[in-house]
């Protein structure tokens, strides 16, 4: 099938997988998993970065419109995507003539995963600092970032381990 059509369907089943089933998941009242930015960790680096940020920023707009949270997932998501491209250099040491070969599934786990990590962090880090906005709320701030950031990290793992074919 066409790289392209598998982006686009991508895109709406992580979209619709966020809005339908995951946004009703809370854990003690609000533990919820944001696996829809897997799309920023798994979109091809070969193609056009402006069209990359901007499905970045479709997508977490779209979540705020069915979450009715106000611009922060798109902001969060928009971010992680424009930074990306520093922690593929950092863990990965690629540059940019390395980046249309380049393929996560072929780099070794370690450095999968703290690439992974590291942009959850990120992501619920600022999702979860615009939506208390209060230094009264710091400490919630990083307890819902890091518990937040474990539940979408396992569900991506396991989502990953499950669906990528054994090669």
């Amino acid at each position: 099938m066409n790289k392209s059509i598998n982006q686009i369907l991508f895109f709406v089943f992580l979209l619709l997988l966020q809005v339908l089933v995951l946004n009703n998941i809370n854990f003690f009242g609000y533990i919820n998993p944001y696996l829809y930015i897997a799309f920023v960790f798994l979109y091809p680096l070969k193609e056009n970065r402006f069209s990359f940020l901007f499905f970045s920023f479709i997508l977490g707009l779209l979540v705020d419109f069915f979450s009715d949270s106000g611009g922060i997932h798109a902001f969060s998501t928009l971010f992680i995507a424009y930074i990306r491209l520093f922690f593929i250099k950092i863990y990965f040491r690629k540059l940019p003539v390395d980046y249309p070969f380049f393929n996560l599934k072929s780099e070794s786990f370690g450095k999968v995963f703290n690439y992974i990590v590291t942009l959850t962090i990120i992501h619920h880090l600022i999702y979860f600092s615009f939506a208390n906005f209060s230094f009264l709320n710091l400490s919630m701030v990083f307890l819902n970032t890091l518990y937040a950031s474990i539940f979408t990290l396992i569900l991506f793992f396991t989502g990953n381990y499950i669906f990528t074919k054994s090669e």
